[in-house]
């Protein structure tokens, strides 16, 4: 029989509670301590974001709220003075024709850079892609990349030469195949053909690395395989290479489109000075943007060029929203 002394000395809860609550802190402190050093990463990764949060907050978020506050008043650089004058800016807009023009402008280059960014692109990329050996890959793609890192406004300046009526590069090649020369960015039916070619010079080559990148992560072995059942160039591109370039296709279209809409430099300087003006002759290749510009720092009217780059705004992302849509039913994701 036991006695009292032969029980456990844990029943009176000192041992075993001490054990208990030592097994019970343990998981506690690691929980603390994972808590903390999630934290520390926490802390770490704001920290390093915050110089770019704050360069996006002075630069972009702020100006971009106060565009769309000075929308809606009267607003002057120098003026100290602002009144609220609703959707009277807006209603000036909708009064304008040479507001619509730059809109149809606008529509029209981009309409025109889209299709021949992606075509020139993809077809440059997949030349580059099957000629170009792996030695020499490298060079050739900084060769096709280096315009779109050169000054917009110097290179557009070189385009103006090349385009001048009387010495230019342009025409002289034109004579030579026995073509008539043109008046390019002299005259209202080929200053915004003019514009487009240099655009598309100077821009051709990000989106060429952009189709090689897509064009990389397509498997070679199904390439092979159609090769091998008999398939030809042409069935393969648009069975297999097509379909799994949708994605990279998708980026390239709404890269363009926005930068087709937001584009200035080029048009300002190869429009400006002897040609009679920025957009011109004639307002041929005056687009919102260019307008925008103009109306604030040449007629000082900040406000009505504020609610002008709103309009551009809502404008891209319509446009952004419906490539989304459209994209949710004809791109494929592997």
């Amino acid at each position: 029989m036991r006695t009292l002394a032969d029980r456990p000395a844990v029943a009176d809860g000192s041992h075993g509670g001490t054990a208990r609550r030592g097994a019970a802190d343990r998981p506690a402190s690691a929980t603390v301590s994972r808590r903390m050093r999630s934290l520390k990463e926490h802390l770490v990764a704001y920290g390093l974001l915050a110089p770019a949060i704050a360069v996006f907050t002075v630069f972009f978020f702020v100006p971009a709220v106060y565009l769309v506050y000075i929308s809606f008043f009267h607003w002057g650089v120098l003026s100290s003075a602002t009144q609220f004058v609703g959707l009277q800016n807006f209603r000036r807009l909708v009064e304008q024709p040479l507001f619509w023009h730059s809109l149809v402008t606008s529509a029209y280059y981009t309409a025109v850079m889209i299709p021949a960014t992606v075509l020139l692109a993809l077809g440059i990329a997949l030349v580059l892609r099957e000629a170009v050996t792996a030695r020499r890959g490298g060079v050739w793609r900084a060769a096709v990349f280096l315009p779109h890192v050169t000054p917009v406004v110097a290179t557009s300046i070189i385009w103006i030469w090349i385009f001048n009526p009387q010495f230019g590069l342009a025409n002289f090649v034109l004579t030579s195949l026995h073509l008539p020369a043109l008046g390019w960015l002299d005259t209202t039916q080929w200053a915004l053909p003019a514009v487009m070619i240099d655009s598309l010079w100077h821009s051709l080559g990000l989106y060429v690395i952009v189709f090689l990148a897509g064009l990389a992560n397509v498997p070679r072995e199904l390439v092979e395989v159609a090769r091998l059942d008999g398939a030809r160039r042409r069935r393969i591109f648009w069975r297999i290479i097509w379909p799994l370039l949708s994605p990279t296709t998708f980026f390239v279209v709404v890269l363009a489109t926005v930068n087709s809409w937001q584009a200035f430099s080029q048009i300002y300087t190869m429009t400006g000075g002897p040609h009679g003006g920025a957009g011109g002759p004639a307002f041929s290749t005056t687009t919102d943007a260019v307008l925008v510009y103009q109306t604030a720092f040449g007629f000082d009217h900040f406000s009505l060029a504020a609610a002008m780059a709103l309009v551009l705004f809502v404008i891209i992302l319509v446009l952004t929203v419906v490539q989304k849509w459209i994209s949710n039913k004809v791109v494929f994701y592997r």
